[in-house]
């Protein structure tokens, strides 16, 4: 039964009434019609010799085993082949090919097998880089967490209910994000359920600005235990018109955009520089424009289209703060995820200064009058 995909070496319109030429049906048959026609010369040049039976019967055994022997070699050689990559491939290297040159069963036997260990290597590299970006999506709220309940415990601030709701909700991030764990077939599918639900912008995305400074300040007690530095005086604004404005999408997913936005710009920008959220409304109703803006040395032209993509860095790989590290290059990339989920757009857009990073949300789309 056919699943539909071409097979190789084989296409519409192939003489031989669909059988290949190079087939190992065809060479086996070629065999067969070599041997009789070896056995059927001797026994004729016999005939005309007056050569004894015996003497042909030898020679006609050892042509026929010489070639029987050729063809195996030729059928057995390939199949070893496939053996040592196969074993390798079942030890976790997918980095092994076949060699694709015969024209016959075996050589799409082979392209099978490299078709296999290219989706194998595809796939063990989605998996690491999932690691790596759970890893970094948990690092936040875990930082914040720590953060509040450090300043409880070293008495600057007080368990009262203002901090331990910032703490709850820190956790409750938390959870949602170990959540989307369990979501990874249907993420692997591309297939990830939005929570849609209509927000105000300003009292949102003012919360996520807090919790940036949070674990800005977090980070900073860390790395001053171990003698490093981090990133504090980048001063983050927030710019939201009409102060009024909603939107309706998934908080989750946009606190991790505009969370991995802020991230990326602190680290690039320059000393007791600036960051700007700003959000505007959008042309459908419900829709949302977020731009985020730094102060920075800017992201070059050429590389607009690929500073999204994930593990790039981007050639500004050096960060102004002193003692910050450059990130693991994940974060645009988990940015420009969240917002494909919604349907929307992110990109480099054009700025005078530093680097503008633009989203567009649709919202809710405009039915047709």
């Amino acid at each position: 039964m056919s699943d539909g995909r071409p097979t190789a070496g084989r296409s519409p319109g192939e003489p031989w009434g669909g059988v290949r030429p190079f087939s190992i049906k065809t060479k086996l048959g070629a065999l067969v019609v070599i041997s009789v026609l070896i056995t059927t010369g001797l026994s004729m040049i016999a005939v005309h010799t007056k050569t004894e039976l015996r003497f042909i019967t030898v020679f006609s055994m050892i042509a026929t085993l010489l070639i029987t022997q050729f063809v195996a070699l030729s059928l057995t050689s390939p199949l070893d082949e496939m053996n040592t990559v196969a074993r390798s491939i079942s030890h976790g290297d997918y980095t092994r090919r076949v060699r694709e040159n015969r024209r016959d069963e075996l050589g799409d036997l082979a392209q099978t097998i490299n078709v296999m260990a290219d989706e194998l290597e595809t796939q063990d590299r989605q998996r690491k880089e999932l690691v790596a970006n759970v890893s970094h999506e948990l690092r936040t709220p875990i930082a914040g967490l720590r953060a509040v309940l450090e300043n409880v415990v070293d008495g600057i601030a007080e368990a009262d209910t203002e901090t331990m709701r910032t703490a709850l909700k820190q956790t409750e991030r938390l959870g949602r994000l170990v959540e989307t764990l369990l979501d990874l077939s249907r993420l692997d599918h591309g297939v990830v359920p939005l929570r849609k639900r209509r927000f105000e912008v300003w009292p949102y995305l003012s919360g996520v600005l807090k919790e940036a400074n949070m674990v800005a300040s977090a980070r900073a007690a860390i790395a001053s235990g171990s003698g490093s530095h981090t990133r504090t005086d980048v001063h983050l604004h927030l710019d939201v018109s009409p102060p009024e404005l909603t939107a309706l999408a998934d908080p989750e997913r946009i606190h991790q955009v505009v969370a991995n936005l802020i991230d990326n710009a602190v680290k690039h920008s320059p000393p007791h520089g600036r960051v700007t959220v700003k959000a505007r409304r959008g042309a459908q109703p419900d829709s949302l424009e977020l731009e985020v803006l730094d102060e920075g040395p800017g992201i070059p032209r050429s590389e607009w289209r690929t500073v999204f993509e994930r593990f790039n860095r981007g050639a500004v790989s050096r960060p102004h703060g002193p003692g910050s590290d450059g990130g693991t290059g994940l974060g645009l990339a988990i940015a420009r995820w969240a917002v494909d989920l919604h349907g929307g757009g992110i990109g480099v857009a054009e700025s005078e200064r530093g680097c503008r990073i633009l989203i567009t949300l649709p919202g809710e789309p405009s039915l047709p009058s």
